[in-house]
């Protein structure tokens, strides 16, 4: 009764969480500390800093990881599940929701959703910016951006991004050198190392085992989870940094339109949560409600892989410094997919006349420089997309 007890109150705090953490990774993290380090001391300041490294170290959602690698400490793998469901659900509810009010709606071009997408323009261009500063500080990082964009937009496929991000990571491992890592002591872990092995093989069988079978067995929700699952393993940097991938596995194949990509994206800056929950709106936008579930779980799922897999080995991990250069080498070259996506799709569907323009600028300075929540700012996007066809 103890243990449902406290799963309870696992799910019950970090669903708080999830309906009241607005504005992005980062801030997520932040929130994280005051509830879970500062307010009910389930981790302490020193275990939380070495869990947020290992989450910015692995691909994939570092505040979902981070609330999942909590849960885990507090209550074990259940409590992994319960942090993630009650972290998640607002968000991806919110996402399908949308989605099937879209389908349903038919609303084409309107102005709303032109904002929407004017918007998205504006969230990506803040966070290339933002993230540059921090992962592409120095002229050889800068150089990795620059290739990774480049080839990106003369190669366009998802295979061109898997490339980059290993040459990148090679570039990384040889040429950079970070600064050495201080010894720390180790924090307990309740997952065996065994276990942690086990999680790390099914993670690299399902992204090595699932775009085969996709491919030899014609079904469609094997080939939705193929893609979600993909996309989830391979984004380093964020959750903007899904957006390429995303676009990537689902505007070319017809399964989308650009416009309804961008407007559930441009949705998705307005709603508490995990930006990763974009891939709920697609999926509920491709196959429903049914749909929606499965694109949550597939991409997701390799966050809890990695996390539980990693984490009975971090402690050594984390001291080997040419790791952590190849790590430096990969997140500079996300900046360059984000550059590449930022110009296609999202530019070239969203900026079409000088007033769109306008309007982004007006949106980024709302974000950049008066600091606006983005759910502020996706409510002015929406009305400047309305107002826009009376100005212009």
């Amino acid at each position: 009764m103890n243990k449902l007890r406290k799963l309870l109150e696992i799910l019950l705090v970090s669903f708080k969480l999830g309906l009241t953490s607005f504005g992005g990774p980062v801030a997520h993290l932040g929130y994280f500390h005051e509830e879970y380090v500062k307010r009910r001391k389930w981790i302490d300041d020193k275990s939380y800093a070495d869990l947020i490294g290992l989450c910015q170290f692995l691909p994939g959602p570092a505040s979902s990881q981070a609330g999942i690698g909590i849960g885990i400490l507090r209550g074990g793998l259940l409590g992994g599940l319960a942090a993630f469901a009650g972290f998640t659900i607002p968000s991806a509810a919110a996402m399908i929701l949308f989605a099937l009010f879209l389908n349903h709606a038919h609303l084409g071009d309107a102005g709303w959703l032109h904002g929407l997408k004017i918007t998205a323009a504006a969230v990506v261009a803040h966070a290339i910016l933002g993230m540059g500063k921090n992962l592409a500080p120095d002229l050889l990082r800068k150089g990795i951006a620059l290739f990774a964009s480049v080839f990106i937009l003369f190669v366009p496929s998802v295979f061109s991004q898997v490339i980059v991000i290993i040459l990148a990571g090679i570039t990384g491992y040889i040429l950079l050198h970070t600064e050495k890592t201080a010894s720390s002591d180790s924090y307990h872990f309740p997952v065996s190392k065994r276990t942690g092995v086990i999680c790390l093989a099914i993670f690299i069988l399902l992204l090595a085992g699932l775009p085969a079978l996709s491919h030899t067995i014609s079904n469609k929700w094997l080939s939705l989870f193929d893609s979600f699952y993909r996309s989830g393993s391979l984004v380093f940097g964020g959750g903007h940094v899904v957006l390429p991938l995303l676009e990537k596995e689902f505007v070319p194949a017809g399964l989308l339109t650009k416009e309804q990509f961008l407007a559930g994206y441009g949705a998705a800056q307005a709603v508490p949560g995990p930006l990763f929950t974009f891939a709920s709106y697609i999926g509920a936008a491709i196959g429903g409600w049914r749909g929606g579930i499965l694109a949550t779980a597939a991409i997701f799922l390799p966050a809890f892989l990695l996390m539980i897999g990693a984490l009975p080995f971090w402690q050594a991990f984390r001291q080997n410094d040419k790791m952590k250069s190849a790590i430096s080498g990969i997140n500079a070259a996300v900046i360059g997919i984000l550059i590449a996506a930022f110009y296609q799709p999202i530019w070239m569907s969203s900026i079409i006349k000088p007033a769109d323009f306008a309007l982004a600028a007006v949106l980024f300075s709302l974000l950049s420089f008066w600091k606006l929540p983005p759910w502020a700012v996706v409510v002015a996007g929406i009305a400047g997309g309305i107002l826009l066809p009376y100005i212009s």
